[in-house]
């Protein structure tokens, strides 16, 4: 099965979309406008308005976002942040004496020597 992928997006082909109309929807989960879409298409907004609408009509709802999620519950879309998260997963279960790793140490208690500072510092002033 072929994918497009647009972004940080990846989209299957053969599951109901046509491929400009799966690229339009791509763009639309990149959170790009028609305008923006069209420039990277190199169609006019009319175009990518009429491809946004014949993708929503195919998944039955009428809002982009709404079309978006359709698509990600049929598994016609799919972020490539889920791949990357994957992959850190694993690695991390792999690899766990990772040097990169910090743990984070507990808090100094710097306030309270600067408070015991200042009240020193006034009373001088005051003598």
């Amino acid at each position: 099965m072929e994918t497009i992928t647009c972004g940080s997006w990846t989209g299957r082909l053969g599951q109901g979309l046509a491929p400009r109309e799966l690229e339009a929807l791509l763009a639309v989960a990149q959170g790009m406008t028609a305008k923006e879409i069209a420039r990277v298409m190199d169609i006019s907004p009319g175009t990518v308005a009429n491809r946004i609408e014949n993708a929503m009509f195919k998944l039955g709802v009428h809002r982009r976002a709404a079309a978006v999620a359709e698509a990600m519950k049929r598994q016609i879309i799919s972020p490539l942040c889920i791949l990357l998260v994957g992959i850190m997963a694993m690695h991390s279960a792999v690899n766990d004496g990772d040097p990169i790793r910090r743990d984070r140490r507990a808090p100094e208690r710097r306030t309270a020597q600067v408070r015991i500072v200042r009240r020193a510092e006034a009373f001088e002033l005051h003598a």
